[in-house]
């Protein structure tokens, strides 16, 4: 019912979170625990965001079946929702409620700071496109799309 993301940490120079970030797994029990009623409620709600975090990161999580999962934050404000290993990679899952999401501070600190190899930023859009050097967002659809394990990359996508 519950999903315990532990904080990925290390000796770095800055100060990061050592707490864990709780998620309710099942959005529709968070939903009535909220007392969000309707679509027009989550969207009016200030959890909205939080729910959106919490159903992408359940959903990213089963379609990348990755080796390590951590969430990561400094206490300077960087973070990112989702820091996955998979087959050696590093990659980072930013989730956001948003049209047209943009590069944050915290995406440009999470690719140095974690020497990521990509960051996805995952939204309700329907387009995926390029955002910076690699950061690209792509519509939570296209992770739920069958057979997909994990979003494409320059090297899989063909392009």
């Amino acid at each position: 019912m519950v999903r315990r993301l532990n904080p990925w940490f290390a000796n770095l120079k800055k100060r990061q979170v050592r707490s864990p970030r709780i998620y309710v797994r099942d959005s529709g029990l968070l939903h009535a625990l909220l007392g969000i009623r309707s679509e027009r409620d989550l969207m009016s709600h200030p959890k909205s965001g939080a729910s959106w975090e919490g159903y992408v990161v359940e959903e990213v999580l089963s379609a990348f079946e990755p080796d390590e999962t951590y969430s990561w934050a400094t206490h300077n404000g960087a973070e990112l929702d989702l820091y996955l290993v998979r087959d050696g990679r590093r990659i980072g899952v930013e989730c956001k409620r948003q049209d047209a999401p943009r590069v944050t501070r915290s995406m440009r600190v999470a690719l140095e700071d974690l020497a990521l190899d990509h960051l996805y930023v995952v939204y309700p859009g329907c387009k995926t496109y390029a955002i910076g050097k690699d950061i690209t967002v792509t519509p939570l659809a296209h992770i739920k799309s069958p057979g997909l394990s994990a979003p494409a990359t320059e090297d899989s996508s063909g392009s």
